[in-house]
C-alpha cells in the first residue's frame, strides 16, 4: 500500500434535526444537517511494529514533497509504561514517536514491504521541557519530517536518514533525528541464521533488578538494570516477557530497552531523579539475548550546578554495542 495521507472520514447515523431541534418525520424535508467531525484513529499498527494497538502513538500523515512528510500523533497522560516526569511527557515516548514515524513513512511513502526488518544506526532526541508539560488532554503533537540519504534498492529503499521538528501548539517542543537500514526477509534470516534457526541459543536468565525507586521507577517489573561488584557499572536485565519493552517476539534486544536501560542508568549514577532534555544514541552491533550486557556510566560534566551529560555505554563480549549521551536538567 502507498498513500500520501491518511484519514478517516465517518458519518455517524443520526436523525436531522429540524429547525426547533426535534428530529424531522420520515420523509421530511430536514431544515439543519448536523455536521460530524472526522473520528481520530491510530495508524495500522504493521506500520510501526507493534502488536498493540495500545502502543502506537501514530494517527495519520500526509506528504508535502519528494521528502517532507507531517504525521500527526496522540501522547496519553498516563502511559503503562513511558513514565510522568515532573509533571511531563517522558522524552522517550519522543524518541519511540520518532521511531514510529521512521517506519511509518518507509512502508508507506518508501514501498518497504511489511515484513522487512529495520536497524537502527542512531536516534536522537532534544526536547524543550516546557512545551511537554502534561495537561488535562492528551497532546497532539505535529511532526514534521525530512528524509535524506535515501539509499534505493529496486522500486523500494535500504535505508534513510530523516530528521524531526515536533510541534505541540504551535511550539516546538522537540527536535531529533534517526537513521536506519532495512532489509528482506530472505536477507535477514541469513544475517541471523546463528539467533533464529534451529539451535538458536536461549535468553539468558532474568535477574534480579536494583530497587525501583533508584532507577526512577515504582514498579520492579519496569526495571531493566541488574546491579553488580563494579560502581556505576549495572547488567542489562531483559525481561522478554514485558508487555511493552517486547511487545512481540524479537531475537535481539529493541534499541528502545537499551535506551531506557540509559536512562535508569543515569538515574543511579546520578543518585537523583533527572528529565532528559537531550538523549543522543549510536547502536553498532545487535545486542543479543544470551550474552551479558554490561551498562556503564560517568559524568561528561561534572559541575553539578549545570545541565549534566552523561555518557553510557554498553558492551557485551568486551565489544560496544551502543553508546547513549544523556543530558538531564540539574
Amino acid at each position: 500500500m502507498s498513500a500520501s495521507t491518511f484519514q478517516i472520514e465517518r458519518a455517524l447515523p443520526a436523525a436531522h434535526p429540524t429547525a426547533h431541534g426535534a428530529p424531522a418525520a420520515m420523509g421530511a424535508t430536514p431544515t439543519a444537517v448536523r455536521h460530524h467531525p472526522s473520528l481520530t484513529t491510530t495508524v495500522p499498527k504493521e506500520y510501526v511494529h507493534r502488536a498493540s494497538v495500545a502502543e502506537v502513538m501514530l494517527t495519520g500523515w500526509q506528504r508535502l514533497g519528494a521528502h517532507h512528510f507531517t504525521v500527526s500523533a496522540q501522547w496519553p497522560r498516563l502511559h503503562g509504561y513511558f513514565a510522568t516526569v515532573d509533571g511531563h511527557h517522558d522524552p522517550l515516548l519522543v524518541a519511540e514517536t520518532i521511531r514510529q514515524a521512521g517506519l511509518l513513512l518507509a512502508h508507506t511513502e518508501y514501498a518497504v514491504p511489511l515484513g522487512h526488518q529495520f536497524l537502527m544506526w542512531d536516534l536522537s532526541v532534544d526536547t524543550r521541557p516546557e512545551h511537554l508539560l502534561i495537561t488535562s488532554t492528551p497532546a497532539a503533537p505535529e511532526i514534521e519530517v525530512t528524509c535524506s540519504d535515501v539509499k534505493h534498492r529496486g522500486t523500494t529503499i535500504s535505508g534513510l536518514h530523516l530528521n524531526v521538528v515536533i510541534r505541540r501548539d504551535g511550539h516546538i517542543a522537540a527536535t531529533g533525528a534517526a537513521t536506519f537500514n532495512c532489509t528482506s526477509p530472505a536477507v535477514y534470516r541469513r544475517l541471523r541464521a546463528a539467533r533464529t534457526g534451529p539451535g538458536a541459543p536461549t535468553p539468558l536468565p532474568l535477574t534480579s533488578p536494583l530497587a525501583p525507586q533508584d532507577v526512577g521507577r515504582l514498579s520492579p517489573t519496569d526495571v531493566v538494570l541488574s546491579p553488580t561488584s563494579t560502581p556505576d557499572c549495572w547488567q542489562l536485565r531483559a525481561d522478554t516477557r514485558h508487555p511493552v519493552l517486547f511487545d512481540h517476539p524479537v531475537d535481539h534486544i529493541p534499541g528502545m530497552v537499551l535506551l531506557e536501560a540509559a536512562r535508569q542508568a543515569t538515574t543511579a549514577h546520578l543518585n537523583r531523579p533527572c528529565l532528559p532534555t537531550a538523549i543522543h544514541s549510536h547502536f553498532t552491533r545487535y545486542a543479543e539475548l544470551d550474552t551479558p550486557c554490561h551498562i556503564t556510566a560517568h559524568t561528561l560534566t561534572p559541575d553539578p550546578a549545570h545541565p549534566q551529560q552523561v555518557l553510557i555505554t554498553g558492551h557485551q563480549n568486551n565489544t560496544p554495542v551502543f553508546t547513549t549521551t544523556i543530558t538531564t536538567t540539574t
